[in-house]
C-alpha cells in the first residue's frame, strides 16, 4: 500500500501571507521545514497554520473546524531576533508544532511531548546544550537581545519581579482558568515582599513596553516605596540575573533564562519550563512529573524542538549556526548604534563602510568631528583621540584592497591597531584575555576550513611552483611604506634587509622569497632588484600560492606579514624580526622587540579566535548582513565575492597612477 501522502498545509492571515518581511521569512522557514503554504480550501488529511493562540488564529481556526482539517500552530522561536517582531525584524526560527502551542498547557505540545518522553541522555547532544546555556549568557543574549551594553545593572542583592505585557497569549491561555489577570501581578509583588522582607525589589519591565508597543501590569505608581524600583531601561538580563537574589515570573521567558542563569525561579503560571524540577511552582502541573537537568532542558527546547533559519545562506540550520549569526548581528548592532562620522574616508570606500557600519545609522562622512558622533578614520590617518580605527581584516576578498576589491571583512579598534606594537590594541585584549566559551572548537573548526579550502587574506589566482629539495624558509616580502612597517618592523625594514638577515643566520637553507601582491602588482613600492633577490634567495616565487607554499615549507622569516599569522595556523614555525600582533605570545621565535605587556600564554587556537572571530567584523556580500566568520569563509570558497566590473576598471586606471598613491588611498 502505497503511504498516505504528506498533509498539505494552508494560511489565512496576513501574518503568513503578507508582503512584509516577517511573513516572507515565515514563509520561507515553513517551506525549508517541508510544509510550503498554500491558499484554497483544505481537506481532512489537511492542515492549516495559525499563529499560536493569537488573535488573527481564530479563522483559520474556523476554517479548519469547518473542514476537519487539523492545525498547526506556529510560534517564534527562543532567541528570536534583536527587536520585537513589531518592530520589523523577522525572526531566526520558529516553532513549528502539531500538536499544540508550547505556553497552552490545556493538552501536550509537541514541546512538552519532547520533554517527557524524549531520553535525552545522547552525550553529544547534552555537551552542545551545556556550551549553548555558556555561550548565551557570555554573548548576553536572549529573545530580543538589542540589550544597552553602556547601561549598568542595579547594585546587586535585589529580588527581580519580571512583566509581562497584558493579554499575551502565554497568560491567556496559561492554564490558571482566569486567574491570570492584573491581580496575580499585584499577588506575585506582595509575595516577594513577605518572602524577602526588606529587600530591594526590582521589576524589569517587557522589551514590548520598553519600545512603547504593548503595555504591561506593572507603572510607575508601583514604585511609589522606596525598595521598589521599575526598570524600564534595555539592561541586559543576563547582568539582572546576575545580580538577583530571587527571581519571580508568571511565565516570562526570562524565567527560563533564570534558569541557565543559576537561580530556580518561583513561576505563579505553567510555562513550559514549570513542572520539571527546575522551578518553585505555585500552581501544581497536571502531567509532569519527569525531573530534568538545565542540559536536558535546554537540549530539547533549543537543539530539538525549533527549526533554525540561517538568512545568509538561506537555508535551515543548526542551533549554532543560527547563534553565530546572532552573535554577528548583535556585536553589530550594539557597536554602532549610536552612529559614526568618517572623517577623510577616499569615495570609493564609502559604500563600504556604509554596508560594515551604518546598518542602524548610516554613516555620515566629512573631513572634521562632529559633537554628536563618534569619529572613525582609516588606519593611521590622523584623527581625535576617541576615533575608531579600520583596517582591512586577516580574511579579506578574493583580490587585492589595492585593486578596489570590496572587502568581506573590516577590523574597527577603539583603543589602537593590531599592527601599531607602540601601544596596546583591542586585538591584544582579546588575545590576552581568557578565551570563551567554545571558543577553542569553533577556532579549529574555522582553521580546518581555511586549510582544506587553501585560503588566505587575498586569495589570489596563483601558479604552484615545483620547489628545490632541502630545507625550505619562505621569505614573503611587504610594502615597505605599510604602516606595519613603519610602526612595527624595528631595524630590519626593508625586504632587502629581511632577506639579508634570514640568509646569515641560515646559510645552508634553501630561502624561497615571495614578493608583496601588491608591489607585484606594480601599486606599491617594496620591489627588489632580480640580481639582488637572487644573490640572497635560491627562488624567487613570482605569483605563487601562498597556501601552497605554506604547506611545503619548514619554516616562516617575515618582519610583519600576516603571512607568519597564517604560518601558525599551518603549525608552520615563525621567525618574526618585527613586532606583529601575533609575536610575543609564546608561540613564534622572535628577534625584534617585542612590547613587555604582551605576558599572556594563549594557544594557538585561542589567538586564532581573536584574530579571526572576535576582532574582526565580517558582511556577507550576497546578503549584505553582518555574518559569521564562517559565511565569509564560504564565500571566498564559492568566489562569491568578486569587485564589480566598475571597480576592475576603476583598479585598472589606478595601476596606471599607482605613483600618486597618496590620491586614492
Amino acid at each position: 500500500m502505497d503511504p498516505a501522502p504528506p498533509a498539505r498545509i494552508y494560511a489565512y492571515s496576513g501574518g503568513f501571507l503578507g508582503p512584509d518581511r516577517q511573513a516572507r521569512r515565515i514563509r520561507r522557514i515553513m517551506e525549508l521545514a517541508g510544509h510550503p503554504l498554500r491558499i484554497g480550501l483544505p481537506g481532512k488529511a489537511d492542515k492549516v497554520a495559525v499563529w499560536g493562540h493569537a488573535k488573527r488564529a481564530a479563522r483559520g481556526e474556523k476554517i479548519a473546524a469547518r473542514r476537519g482539517a487539523g492545525l498547526l500552530r506556529i510560534e517564534d522561536a527562543f532567541l528570536r531576533s534583536l527587536f520585537p517582531g513589531r518592530a520589523g525584524e523577522p525572526t531566526l526560527g520558529l516553532l513549528i508544532d502539531h500538536q499544540g502551542a508550547y505556553y497552552a498547557p490545556a493538552k501536550p505540545s509537541g514541546l512538552e511531548t519532547l520533554l517527557a518522553t524524549h531520553p535525552l541522555d545522547d552525550h553529544a547532544l547534552l555537551e552542545r546544550a551545556r556550551l549553548g546555556m555558556a555561550r548565551i549568557k557570555a554573548l548576553q543574549l536572549s529573545k530580543y537581545s538589542a540589550h544597552d551594553p553602556d547601561l549598568p545593572a542595579p547594585k546587586p542583592g535585589y529580588v527581580l519581579i519580571v512583566d509581562q505585557v497584558r493579554g499575551d497569549a502565554s497568560l491567556t491561555h496559561g492554564g490558571l482558568d482566569g486567574a491570570l489577570s492584573p491581580h496575580l501581578f499585584r499577588e506575585m509583588l506582595v509575595q516577594a515582599q513577605i518572602d524577602f522582607p526588606g529587600a530591594r525589589i526590582i521589576i524589569r519591565t517587557h522589551p514590548e513596553t520598553q519600545h512603547g508597543y504593548r503595555a504591561g501590569h506593572y507603572t510607575p505608581a508601583d514604585a511609589t516605596q522606596d525598595k521598589i524600583t521599575l526598570l524600564d531601561d534595555p539592561v541586559s538580563p543576563w547582568e539582572l540575573l546576575e545580580g538577583a537574589i530571587a527571581v519571580y515570573t508568571v511565565s516570562s521567558q526570562l524565567g527560563f533564562d533564570a534558569i541557565f542563569a543559576g537561580h530556580k525561579p518561583r513561576v505563579f503560571g505553567l510555562p513550559f519550563y514549570a513542572g520539571w524540577g527546575l522551578t518553585t511552582d505555585l500552581t501544581p502541573h497536571p502531567r509532569r512529573r519527569r525531573r530534568l537537568t538545565r542540559a536536558q532542558l535546554f537540549a530539547a527546547s533549543m537543539l530539538l524542538y525549533p527549526h533554525w533559519y540561517d538568512p545568509c545562506r538561506d537555508r535551515l540550520c543548526s542551533f549554532e549556526d543560527a547563534l553565530d549569526h546572532l552573535e554577528a548581528l548583535t556585536r553589530a548592532w550594539r557597536e554602532d548604534r549610536k552612529g559614526y562620522v568618517a572623517l577623510n574616508m577616499r569615495l570609493w570606500k564609502r559604500r563600504h563602510l556604509q554596508i560594515f557600519f551604518g546598518r542602524w545609522e548610516r554613516l555620515r562622512f566629512a573631513k572634521a568631528p562632529q559633537r554628536d558622533r563618534q569619529p572613525m578614520v582609516w588606519g593611521m590617518a590622523d584623527g581625535p583621540e576617541n576615533a575608531i580605527r579600520v583596517e582591512d581584516g586577516f580574511l579579506r576578498s578574493r583580490g587585492l584592497g589595492a585593486e578596489l576589491t570590496p572587502p568581506l571583512s573590516l577590523v574597527a579598534d577603539d583603543i589602537g591597531l593590531y599592527y601599531d606594537p607602540r601601544s596596546a590594541s583591542r586585538l591584544e585584549t582579546l588575545i590576552a584575555s581568557p578565551p570563551p566559551p567554545g571558543s577553542t572548537t569553533r577556532a579549529q573548526a574555522l582553521i580546518t576550513r581555511i586549510r582544506k579550502e587553501r585560503l588566505s587574506k587575498y586569495n589570489l589566482s596563483c601558479m604552484t611552483p615545483d620547489l628545490p629539495e632541502g630545507y625550505r624558509i619562505l621569505v614573503p616580502g611587504q610594502v615597505e611604506d605599510d604602516a606595519s612597517i613603519r610602526l612595527g618592523a624595528g631595524d630590519i625594514c626593508t625586504n632587502l634587509a629581511l632577506l639579508a638577515e634570514t640568509r646569515r643566520h641560515n646559510p645552508q637553507a634553501m630561502i624561497l622569497y615571495k614578493p608583496h601582491p601588491d608591489v607585484e602588482a606594480g601599486l606599491r613600492p617594496g620591489a627588489i632588484p632580480q640580481g639582488e633577490a637572487m644573490r640572497l634567495a635560491d627562488l624567487v616565487l613570482d605569483r605563487a600560492d601562498p597556501t601552497y607554499l605554506l604547506d611545503h615549507v619548514d619554516e616562516v622569516w617575515t618582519m610583519t606579514s600576516t603571512l607568519g599569522f597564517e604560518a601558525l595556523l599551518r603549525n608552520v614555525p615563525v621567525t618574526t624580526l618585527g613586532a606583529p600582533f601575533y609575536a610575543g605570545w609564546g608561540l613564534t621565535r622572535d628577534l625584534g622587540a617585542i612590547p613587555e605587556r604582551r605576558s599572556a600564554r594563549p594557544s594557538r587556537d585561542a589567538l586564532a579566535h581573536a584574530a579571526l572571530i572576535a576582532y574582526p567584523r565580517y558582511v556577507d556580500p550576497v546578503s549584505h548582513l553582518p555574518c559569521a566568520p564562517e559565511v565569509a569563509l564560504d564565500r571566498l570558497a564559492m568566489h562569491d565575492s568578486a569587485r564589480r566590473p566598475a571597480l576592475r576598471m576603476l583598479a585598472k586606471l589606478q595601476g596606471l597612477f599607482a605613483s600618486f598613491a597618496p590620491l586614492w588611498r
